[in-house]
């Protein structure tokens, strides 16, 4: 028997109420489980081991099962594998406790088995979910998923996700973001933004040809544009890369003025003036998660493109609560891989 999560536990973060509504319940959620779990552990619940055990138990309980539908869709984000793989381990741990603990009333020992019970159950479901997604690089992908499909098969509006350092460093299957655009002469370009070169538009063949040494994964338009949309894409990615490259430049000028204000030697300058040089590239945005007008990261990049163009993608970077603050939320590549909006490019099936 196989587990498939349904598609509408992803497909309602499109309406920006909801999405605000359901994020903000869930932190909230977290907090108070985080809370009552410290204050068991800490003793400072004044009730019986087993009857603390049971009331931590079922609360992450609930929250993980209203969430399990979503963590095992969105497996590849190793935030939703943290999600689900910690209240698994720490609820059957204390369920367990709770089980053999001595209990004032037989009915803690029932609830305690039911709930162990149900965390195994929830822990099948993980290892089953898990056998529909294999290794790439430092993290998972769907089972089935097209690697490095060719530059033919790419069209204007995909997304490319690729390997690099970032996923590395989060153990994820890719870690940065190109969008394919379509010039007016018909040929295919891809634009990012870098952190040494700043927001650019440059060949397709710098990651779909032979001399690249990764590995990628394509992502198309679930609707795909029209000739005036990739026209319209085209201009608007022209016209922010010629935004960042102002910005840039501006931005240097205010650095070096603020550099040779300061009394200090000159060789000390110079490595301020390398330090601080501003390609173009929105580091606060790899931390913080937010969408500035004039410089962006590579994800920035293309959700700032896609809302240009009006294609209707998930809520990025909206920080705790849902409220817009991108307090604590980087909006990772890796996520558009459950985005509503664009679908996975996928093997032929007669090939698997």
């Amino acid at each position: 028997m196989s587990y498939s999560p349904p598609a509408a536990s992803v497909e309602v973060q499109r309406t920006p109420a909801y999405f605000s509504l359901v994020k903000g319940l869930n932190t909230v959620s977290y907090l108070a489980v985080l809370w009552l779990t410290w204050k068991f552990f800490s003793g400072q619940l004044d009730v019986q081991v087993s009857g603390g055990c049971v009331a931590v138990s079922g609360a992450w309980l609930i929250l993980t099962r209203i969430k399990v539908d979503h963590l095992l869709q969105t497996y590849f984000d190793v935030l939703s594998r943290i999600e689900l793989q910690l209240p698994v381990v720490l609820g059957i741990l204390i369920s367990s406790v709770a089980l053999l603990a001595r209990a004032i009333h037989p009915v803690v020992h029932v609830v305690a088995l039911a709930e162990l019970a149900l965390w195994i159950y929830i822990f099948v479901l993980y290892r089953r979910n898990k056998a529909r997604f294999k290794k790439q690089g430092y993290g998972p992908v769907p089972l089935n998923t097209l690697i490095n499909p060719p530059a033919a098969v790419l069209q204007s509006g995909d997304l490319l996700l690729t390997s690099g350092n970032i996923a590395r460093t989060l153990h994820e299957s890719v870690g940065h973001a190109e969008t394919v655009i379509e010039m007016a002469d018909g040929k295919k370009m891809l634009f990012s933004s870098y952190m040494a070169k700043g927001c650019i538009l440059h060949d397709i063949a710098d990651v779909t040809g032979a001399g690249y040494k990764g590995h990628y994964v394509g992502l198309h338009l679930k609707t795909p544009w029209t000739a005036e949309q990739k026209k319209a894409a085209a201009d608007a990615a022209l016209e922010m890369v010629q935004t960042n490259k102002k910005w840039a430049a501006q931005e240097n000028i205010r650095v070096l003025k603020r550099i040779d204000y300061l009394p200090l030697p000159q060789s000390i300058k110079d490595g301020l003036r390398k330090f601080f040089y501003a390609s173009g590239y929105d580091w606060f945005g790899t931390f913080m998660g937010r969408i500035a007008s004039d410089r962006w990261t590579c994800i920035g990049a293309a959700v700032e493109l896609y809302r240009r163009l009006g294609v209707p993608i998930n809520h990025y970077g909206t920080g705790l609560f849902g409220a817009g603050t991108t307090l604590l939320d980087p909006i990772m590549p890796v996520r558009f891989l459950s985005d509503p909006a664009l679908h996975l490019i996928t093997k032929d099936p007669e090939s698997l």
